[in-house]
């Protein structure tokens, strides 16, 4: 048969970069990148190990390919392949039983990414009648969607534009390895020119080593420093004076509140110097456009996410640069179908809704708390994702399956996520898992969850799967493109088996669109935009204006901002509804996780006590992703803790020895490695497991071993979302000689 050339897209992160694949009696025998569809950018050949696993993996020996039942003990790794018709009808019998039994909120699910679509399960969810859907949304992406909202009545973004952006900080993130393509790229040309880069980490990152300030920051003392760059900004003068007093509410509140804020003062908490202190926000207040960029460093603070993320908003508002070229853009609603249109919010009855495991505990992500928001950004006519701003908090979703309060929460279904590896208190999560009595994975590969699972369904993965990434619908933006090829095997995409569900549940008016392409090319027809068009595009998008702010409202006047007031909110008048407060303060932290007795016996075996972070990112990998893959585990052969040369010298350390790292919660062992970050500091490799252990049994794939979430709580520390902290945790690190398993 003739070679054809099919455009499709890499899934193994959220860039979903451009191929071009060449595909030969329905395999693909070859795969390039296509500098002609977005992010247009070749030289993912060399800067991206992940692209080639696109290749690779199709046929990989590790692929889940068949819908396999277990057929012995939870997690004995006996399993049978059944069809798919018996996997999806037994499934929805059991689902209807339990839901009969214990009402449909007895189901939870837990979804994560790049390779998944998320409305799919939304929708089956909203529609079966359960609220209880877990993401990771409360320490990534939520806090900031949140704050920006109720500050600026929508999400922003950062708008770096060569010869315009003046300043640029890039706060709690490492775009060379948390992205490593066109943005990374983006963030070395703008080093290499005359305008002034900040970075915010407690790591000597790759994006710290190019910036003319480093500022390394004391883990979880973000909000001070933010308030501190304000005190400065503010008593200098360095204010948009014009801006502020045509655009901004409670600035004299401010003023004043962020007047302790000394440079002295957060010098002493933030572990700086006052000097760098006090030029970082001169930079920024002194450059006629300063854009800002924020990552999961600061969305998983803990308790002080909230306020940081507040703070940071401030600092973009008081010096004017919201909503102008070189600063940042507010984002602009979606031309095509809206995610909460797509996930069917509405299908949720209002008492279904009132029994998420999230209420009252944190009155912002709840559903009251998003409907009361919804009533302020619909003013300007968008509507923020519900289901993910409403997720269910993982600590009480673990006790409706543990104790069955306030109601049982007795089967799970997971998508693309791994929760045994990426959810905090692995302990924890085991025994609630190995209890339940139905759980469903639907994934690539037999990932420890997996292992323990009823059902392992197989995922269609990149390039068998078509894409459109439309991040959460806060951006009049999409990207992606089409399948190359049907499945292998007999592999199907998560709304393939969730339409699946639905229809032997009920649901045949709800799933029209017979095929995920179908569906993506009904959500693209509202903005006009035909799906093969698409397909050969690679990217909808609509250049955005600026000051939209000014534009005329229906009533003549200017549109304002989707806020209580109709301005920036530097002094919330929502969040005192919820019992938040007006102006962003830093919270203490939760209780330590290291109790006096651990810390005296790791003191007496030779150790320390030393705070942790947890959630830095280390190509080829992402999050608990790719650890099977040979070339990758050549280049990172065995899970790190980081230490500075200094630290490692004061404990007696040395590179390569073996260390173990505990909490109250458990232990996990890893290798030392010195790397350039701040004193008295231990940074650990997350998401580590050893695929190549044999699957099941008491292992589960060496998940206990390397496992940094089995030190972690998820008990959230933050009132208004929920948030756990993977960062700024107390630890105690002594070295062991024994040889580690792997070894």
């Amino acid at each position: 048969m003739t070679a054809e050339v099919k455009p499709t897209n890499c899934h193994y992160c959220g860039y979903c970069c451009a191929f071009l694949a060449t595909v030969e009696d329905g395999r693909v025998t070859d795969l390039v990148p296509d500098p002609s569809r977005y992010p247009y950018d070749e030289r993912i050949l060399a800067g991206c190990r992940r692209w080639r696993m696109n290749l690779d993996a199709l046929d990989g020996p590790d692929r889940v390919n068949y819908p396999l039942r277990r057929a012995g003990e939870r997690g004995g790794n006996e399993w049978e392949r059944v069809s798919w018709d018996e996997a999806l009808d037994d499934i929805a019998a059991r689902l209807r039983a339990l839901a009969d039994e214990h009402g449909p909120e007895t189901l939870a699910s837990a979804i994560g990414g790049p390779h998944a679509s998320f409305w799919p399960l939304h929708r089956f969810m909203n529609l079966f009648g359960s609220p209880n859907n877990m993401g990771i949304g409360q320490i990534c992406w939520n806090p900031r969607i949140w704050m920006d909202a109720l500050t600026f009545g929508w999400t922003v973004e950062a708008d770096i534009v060569p010869g315009v952006t003046e300043c640029l900080f890039i706060w709690g993130t490492n775009p060379a390895q948390s992205d490593n393509s066109a943005f990374w790229r983006s963030i070395l040309a703008f080093a290499r020119s005359d305008a002034a880069l900040v970075v915010v980490d407690p790591r000597r990152t790759q994006a710290a080593a190019v910036a003319d300030l480093w500022l390394p920051v004391r883990p979880g003392t973000d909000c001070t420093l933010a308030l501190g760059l304000l005190h400065v900004i503010i008593g200098e003068g360095l204010v948009d004076r014009a801006f502020v007093d045509a655009w901004c509410h409670g600035f004299d509140e401010l003023a004043e509140h962020v007047r302790p804020y000394t440079p002295a003062h957060v010098a002493a908490v933030c572990g700086l110097p006052e000097d760098d202190i006090v030029r970082a926000a001169r930079l920024f207040g002194r450059a006629g456009a300063a854009a800002l960029v924020s990552g999961r460093g600061v969305d998983q603070v803990g308790a002080n996410v909230a306020p940081t993320h507040r703070a940071i908003c401030c600092l973009r508002a008081v010096t004017g640069n919201v909503d102008k070229p070189g600063s940042c853009v507010l984002a602009e609603g979606p031309d095509f179908v809206s995610e909460m249109e797509l996930e069917m919010s509405d299908a949720l009855a209002p008492e279904r809704r009132a029994r998420c495991l999230n209420t009252p505990f944190t009155p912002l992500q709840c559903y009251d708390g998003y409907d009361r928001a919804r009533k302020l950004t619909e003013k300007l006519g968008r509507t923020l994702p519900e289901r993910y701003l409403t997720s269910a908090l993982p600590h009480l979703v673990l006790r409706a399956m543990e104790e069955g309060e306030p109601y049982p929460v007795r089967a799970l279904i997971v998508n693309a996520t791994n929760p045994l590896l990426t959810y905090a208190d692995t302990h924890r999560v085991f025994d609630a898992l190995m209890g339940l009595d139905l759980l469903v994975v639907l994934d690539y590969y037999m990932t420890p969850t997996a292992m323990i699972a009823d059902y392992v369904l197989p995922a269609a993965g990149a390039v068998e799967r078509p894409v459109l990434q439309v991040h959460g619908g806060v951006a009049n933006m999409g990207y992606g493109g089409p399948a190359a090829v049907e499945p292998y095997y007999e592999r199907r995409t998560d709304y393939d088996v969730f339409r699946g569900l639905g229809l032997r549940l009920g649901q045949e008016d709800a799933w029209p669109e017979e095929t995920l392409a179908d569906a993506f090319a009904a959500q693209l027809a509202r903005a006009g935009m035909d799906w093969d068009a698409f397909c050969q595009l690679g990217i909808y998008w609509q250049p955005p204006a600026h000051a939209k702010h000014e534009l005329p409202g229906p009533d003549g006047r200017p549109q304002g901002f989707a806020t209580t007031t109709g301005k920036i909110e530097l002094a919330s008048e929502f969040l005192p509804t919820l019992g938040g407060p007006r102006l962003p303060e830093p919270v203490a932290p939760a209780a330590p996780l290291c109790s006096p007795e651990l810390v005296e016996d790791a003191e007496r075996a030779g150790g320390a006590h030393l705070p942790m972070i947890t959630g830095s990112r280390k190509q080829p990998y992402n999050a608990s992703m790719y650890f099977n893959n040979p070339a990758f585990r050549q280049k990172s052969p065995h899970p790190v803790a980081e230490v500075s040369e200094a630290t490692a010298g004061r404990l007696g350390l040395k590179p390569g020895d073996r260390v173990e790292i505990a909490t109250d919660k458990g232990s996990a062992r890893f290798i030392l490695e010195t790397a350039p970050l701040r004193d008295d500091l231990v940074n650990v490799d997350y998401g580590w497991w050893h695929p190549e252990w044999e699957p099941g049994g008491p292992d589960l794939g060496g998940m206990w071993e390397s496992n940094v979430n089995c030190l972690t709580s998820c008990e959230p520390g933050e009132p208004l979302i929920g948030t756990w902290s993977y960062n700024a945790i107390d630890c105690v690190i002594r070295r062991v000689d024994e040889p580690l398993s792997w070894e």
